[in-house]
């Protein structure tokens, strides 16, 4: 069982417990949270109600859900309803895109329309979704109904088919460029999931999933865990020193000798200087020589090694428009400070992470992006770099050619943040 939330502070609490959007006045255009919320104002508005099933038949839903039913030990999470004046019940369900600020008693799962047809309560007369929002809509929950919802779901739910794109909300988004500029070091991983890149008010997918995937990628199952992870991460402790150890010898040879630096120099400068470590930190007695101590060799050998592999990569990154035709990298920084970055939302979504503590390390992120580099091309194969040394082992497989894919589309889609936000 995964750790209690964190307690909720003074600030956390607020009005907003669910969506609660003004329709616009006077025939003015409603400007909705995202495509998709557009989409259904506009099918609402034309009284589509079978288009939009499909559509959220596509996308899925978010309930409401007491925190209290989701803390460790409860056994049940009840659909939360309403009961309208002519005595019918009623349940609500919400779109992503206006979903509301994590409130310390509320949290919103994720479902789809194929299980709210098998296992919403007979008792509920009406599903509303969107409620008290322009994209309103109400259903009957009646067998004909429900069978409806299933087959629309059977038809067109793909848990993958909304990854691999860009998505900007056009509401609720910060104001601040510097926690924009934090929000878009994620965008690597936004692009992949499919999420929202520049929302604050994070529920990811769902409160449950947030908590899974913490625990099933990082082993975070509390907030102390995340707190100690966050950390890591916003350091740059999480991948292994001797990456940026080995690119930093190359800058230092450039800095020396001009941008053509020989790969024979470059692997000689690392095991100078890693030997030299040893004999200054240990004492002149110290195994440092060739020979003196196999475990050093051994080390050795791979950082001489690591060197090859890094400009085999950037051979590949130039060829495939990752990297300039004289650029390489110089950091891997991005890889934990990207991963910082969804770090700090993953943990709010597990309400792990106060308000508070989400806009630091957003913040934190972006400083530190600017600090290891000079534009979004730079921190972006920086972080591909740092994905493929941690995964790929040079097969250019998958956990290369997804993050390519990501690359291209965030330098040249109008909506990327990359696109939007100044990274200076």
């Amino acid at each position: 069982m995964h750790g209690a939330a964190v307690p909720a502070a003074e600030d956390e609490y607020h009005d907003d417990i669910f969506p609660d959007l003004d329709a616009p006045e006077d025939g003015t255009p409603w400007q909705a949270p995202a495509d998709l919320e557009e989409h259904l104002y506009e099918l609402a508005e034309a009284d589509d109600a079978y288009t939009y099933l499909r559509a959220i038949s596509i996308t899925g839903l978010y309930r409401p859900v007491a925190m209290s039913d989701v803390a460790p030990g409860a056994t049940e999470r009840p659909v939360l309803t309403i009961d309208v004046p002519d005595g019918r019940k009623v349940a609500q369900m919400y779109t992503a895109g206006v979903l509301p600020r994590p409130h310390p008693e509320v949290v919103y799962e994720f479902v789809t329309l194929g299980t709210l047809a098998n296992e919403l309560p007979v008792d509920i007369d009406l599903l509303v979704v969107n409620a008290a929002t322009p994209c309103q809509q109400f259903f009957l929950t009646t067998d004909d109904e429900r069978e409806v919802w299933a087959d629309l779901h059977e038809a067109n739910y793909d848990s993958g088919r909304l990854m691999d794109r860009v998505d900007t909300r056009r509401t609720g988004a910060p104001d601040s460029v510097t926690l924009l500029r934090g929000l878009a070091c994620g965008a690597h991983l936004c692009f992949a999931n499919g999420d929202a890149w520049n929302t604050l008010d994070w529920h990811g997918a769902g409160y449950h999933s947030e908590v899974e995937r913490l625990e099933e990628w990082w082993g975070v199952h509390d907030r102390e865990e995340w707190l100690g992870v966050q950390e890591r991460l916003l350091n740059r402790e999480v991948s292994p020193w001797y990456w940026d150890f080995v690119l930093g010898a190359r800058t230092s040879l450039i800095a020396e000798y001009g941008p053509r630096v020989d790969p024979e120099l470059w692997r000689q400068c690392v095991e100078v200087t890693i030997r030299n470590r040893v004999f200054e930190s240990e004492g002149p007695d110290a195994p440092h020589r060739p020979g003196d101590d196999p475990d050093l060799d051994d080390f050795v050998a791979a950082l001489r090694g690591l060197v090859g592999k890094v400009l085999r990569y950037e051979s590949r990154f130039r060829a495939d428009g990752l990297l300039p035709a004289d650029g390489h990298v110089a950091s891997v920084a991005a890889w934990d400070i990207g991963r910082a970055s969804k770090m700090a939302r993953w943990g709010r979504g597990a309400r792990y992470a106060t308000h508070a503590e989400l806009h630091e390390a957003i913040e934190r992120a972006g400083h530190a992006a600017q600090s290891a580099y000079g534009s979004w091309e730079e921190f972006s194969a920086g972080y591909v770099l740092g994905r493929c040394l941690h995964f790929d082992e040079e097969h250019f497989g998958d956990w290369y050619t997804t993050v390519l894919h990501a690359h291209r589309e965030l330098v040249s889609d109008p909506d990327s943040p990359w696109l939007t936000v100044p990274f200076g």
